[in-house]
């Protein structure tokens, strides 16, 4: 019998003896112990080895048996499909075998291996597992209860859609009464299971569990002032989903749970006040939340504003000790990666310019501490007041201005900053009400740019962008001057955070401004150009933002001869420092090509290099998108990204140099490539290439003009408004082909019209797609 299946001795000293080694933190060990655990793989019964390693070798220590079960979890993943059926066997009798064993860490592996077995599809073919698990929950033996219920938390997350289809006969329908009943369990751990295991089917409607939901919200307030944090934790988690998908259930209690909820977002653990905290964040949405928070906002405003202050883990974290440390490198992990938008074209207005954000999401993603990645107290407080705000606009300001007050004026500057933060974070909210208060409160945020902490100084750039619109319609001399003065010292700052806030601060600025930067041009260069000398990698890459933003925003003004001198060398030093393949190219290639749109004729001496790099950059994507396709084991797929920001930057040359790009579109095989780039798969691809269509079209049409008859099919299958940037952007090309092909345009007209026609007809079709569809039905 398989059961029965023994190691031999010599193999089984070698496999402990690798585990070892496994565990040494020499990186030569550790690549030479992944090469003979990969060929030990071509062995069927190595996974015994492992196996038996994890439940039977009690002599062994708990980390080299739990290792053990992490290989074996590591290759059920890769390879279980080619396991023996007497292995697969042996492994799930033995996890069985061993879910209550006494260790905590043993425990927690087998759940874990029994997990990824399930999430194989292997529920369909292991029918005794949910009810052998379910039945082990009555165990007297409190290990053999918990192990259990730690194996079910985990197929409850990482199975939930299969467990509630009609596939394995609907186990859920027996397993959440049975969960409910252990909501009183005498052990703290084991009802924080329960909780969590119900919790999975909220947010899906699950039927099992709305067949027992009013029990469930009753066994949830009997635990809501549980004395185990992971029990509170849980409870408030699902108070939250059960906010946007049960609410008529809560309603009748309404008044409990936010009094509920605003002790909970002052619980002294934070994990559970960050969990309450998200309840404010989602009653915000909710309709009702005028109506059933207006009583609670003098109580619940001082709790958010309390939360939004910095903990002193998060100033550990940040560093917030360390004033100056322009000089020191970052560390690279620390960089996020970077992905590029693809160009939206629109109608033009009055000659602003062409580029449309689709979405405007500038909400508190922006604010501050970025590097604390993780989202927590002071950033979910932060993002509460800013939806409450839109909610309750002016109302919210009689609970929070005598705050305020305070705040602003504090000696301690961790309570001075959240008050600044405070102050941001209402702005859009409370913008009208505000308007009085500014003439005085503007000038005080000035003055916070020069505090002697970094920490103050970085909100404050953040706080001061979130009413640049208000400084922008006043008379600049009163405002914009000295706050544009102030920004572009923070820009040259010390300290490499209030260096990144103050450029992004500094790109809003410039948005809302626009050619009331114009006087300025030569002040804002000088200190952009310095910042290039100054900067460490990760700002480096805000930087381009900032450049891109002011060319974008005061367009032609760019193109004079003594800013392009300032401007363009240090851009095209970075531009031959990079390589093909290194990312920072895409930062620097949007922001040379709304640098080249705003120069025109200026960029003129730049124009041929640059052009032929992003020719390049496009054709070699593509080859390797074929390698990838015929030899996909060989070779892997390339980033497109690389592409779509050449196409981007070539559509900024062709619309900055007008009719000046017809010899570099002569001299390369560009509308071979776009040919190719308007059939990728990717969106982004194809809707980078019909912008590239339209401004070659208009600049340089004898080019175009012989390709016509493949591009026009193309572009009509593409006229689909569920991909509403593809589809805005073929609407665009042929309206501009039509332009230009006036009467020799009729054999065409049939492939799209009649999307055109559907287009304009659909309900909640965007502005812009509407005004380039209306405008292009017009041409043809």
């Amino acid at each position: 019998m398989e059961c029965e299946w023994k190691p031999d001795e010599q193999g089984l000293q070698q496999i402990l003896q690798l585990l070892r080694e496994s565990q040494s933190p020499d990186t030569s060990t550790q690549r030479s112990v992944q090469q003979r655990l990969e060929q030990l793989n071509q062995y069927p019964d190595f996974n015994n080895y492992l196996i038996f390693v994890l439940t039977k070798l009690k002599s062994e220590d708990e980390p080299t048996r739990s290792l053990s079960g992490l290989i074996l979890k590591n290759n059920v993943k890769a390879h279980y499909q080619n396991f023996p059926n007497g292995v697969c066997d042996f492994i799930k009798s033995e996890c069985l075998q061993n879910i209550g064993d006494s260790s905590p860490l043993i425990r927690a592996t087998v759940g874990i291996l029994i997990t990824t077995i399930a999430s194989k599809g292997e529920l369909q073919n292991w029918p005794e597992l949910l009810p052998k698990l379910c039945l082990l929950l009555d165990s007297e033996d409190y290990n053999t209860c918990e192990g259990a219920f730690g194996a079910l938390q985990k197929i409850c997350e990482d199975s939930a859609e299969i467990l509630d289809s009609d596939m394995l006969d609907r186990p859920l329908n027996v397993m959440i009464p049975k969960f409910l009943q252990f909501f009183k369990h005498s052990s703290p751990k084991i009802r924080s299971h329960a909780i969590a295991c119900v919790n999975q089917f909220i947010i899906s409607r699950t039927q099992a569990l709305m067949l027992h939901i009013d029990p469930f919200i009753e066994n949830l307030f009997a635990l809501a002032t549980d004395e185990e944090s992971e029990v509170r934790k849980n409870v408030c988690r699902a108070l939250v989903m059960l906010l946007e998908v049960r609410l008529d259930r809560l309603l009748p209690h309404m008044h409990n749970i936010i009094e509920y909820m605003l002790q909970r977002t002052q619980d002294q653990d934070e994990n559970v006040a960050l969990e309450a905290c998200e309840f404010w964040l989602t009653l915000a949405e909710q309709p009702v939340c005028k109506e059933v928070l207006c009583g609670h906002l003098s109580q619940l405003t001082p709790v958010l504003v309390n939360g939004m202050k910095y903990s002193e883990i998060d100033i550990i974290l940040l560093k917030g000790d360390i004033e100056e440390d322009e000089a020191i490198p970052d560390n690279e992990q620390d960089i996020r990666p970077r992905f590029h938008r693809s160009r939206t074209v629109a109608q033009q207005h009055e000659g602003d310019g062409i580029e449309e954000d689709e979405d405007e999401d500038d909400e508190l993603d922006d604010d501050d501490d970025d590097t604390i990645s993780d989202w927590n107290l002071r950033k979910c407080s932060a993002a509460a007041l800013d939806v409450l705000a839109n909610v309750f606009r002016d109302e919210l300001l009689l609970h929070i201005l005598p705050l305020l007050k305070e705040l602003l004026f504090h000696p301690e500057w961790v309570v001075k900053e959240s008050g600044i933060l405070v102050l941001g974070a209402i702005a859009e909210g409370c913008m009208t009400g505000m308007i009085p208060y500014l003439p005085e409160l503007i000038p005080h945020l000035v003055q916070c740019l020069s505090d002697k902490k970094a920490l103050v100084r970085s909100i404050t750039c953040w706080t001061l962008s979130r009413y640049a619109h208000w400084v922008v319609s006043q008379p600049p001399d009163t405002y914009l001057k000295p706050l544009m003065t102030e920004l572009l010292k923070r820009i040259l700052d010390s300290n490499k955070r209030v260096q990144e806030a103050a450029c992004s601060a500094f790109a809003t600025l410039e948005e809302e401004a626009c050619t009331e930067l114009v006087p300025y041009l030569a002040f804002i260069l000088d200190t952009l150009v310095f910042a290039f000398s100054k900067y460490q990698h990760k700002n480096l890459l805000i930087l381009y933002d900032a450049i891109g933003t002011l060319a974008d925003s005061v367009g032609h003004h760019l193109n004079k001869p003594e800013y392009i001198q300032m401007l363009m060398p240090p851009l095209i030093q970075k531009w031959n420092q990079l390589k093909d393949e290194d990312k920072d190219l895409f930062p620097l290639l949007e922001c040379l090509s709304s640098v080249a749109t705003a120069l025109q004729s200026g960029f003129l001496p730049y124009c041929e290099p640059v052009y032929q790099r992003c020719v390049n950059l496009v054709q070699k994507t593509l080859a390797q998108v074929m390698l990838h396709q015929s030899l996909p084991d060989q070779y892997e797929a390339p980033d497109k990204d690389f592409m779509i920001v050449a196409l981007d930057l070539l559509s900024g040359l062709a619309e900055g140099l007008g009719g000046a790009i017809e010899q570099l579109v002569a001299r390369s095989n560009i509308l071979t490539l776009m040919y190719q780039c308007m059939q990728d798969k990717m969106p982004e691809v194809r809707q980078s290439s019909f912008a590239l269509l339209g401004d070659l079209t208009k600049a340089s049409f004898q080019h175009v003009k012989p390709c016509i008859g493949d591009f026009m099919p193309i572009l009509g299958t593409n006229l689909n408004p569920e991909l509403i940037s593809v589809c805005n952007n073929a609407t665009w090309a042929i309206g501009e082909i039509s332009i230009q092909m006036g009467p020799e345009m009729q054999p065409y007209i049939a492939m799209v019209l009649h999307q055109l026609v559907e287009i304009i007809n659909r309900p909640n079709t965007p502005k812009t797609l509407l005004e380039n569809t209306g405008t292009t039905r017009w041409q043809c």
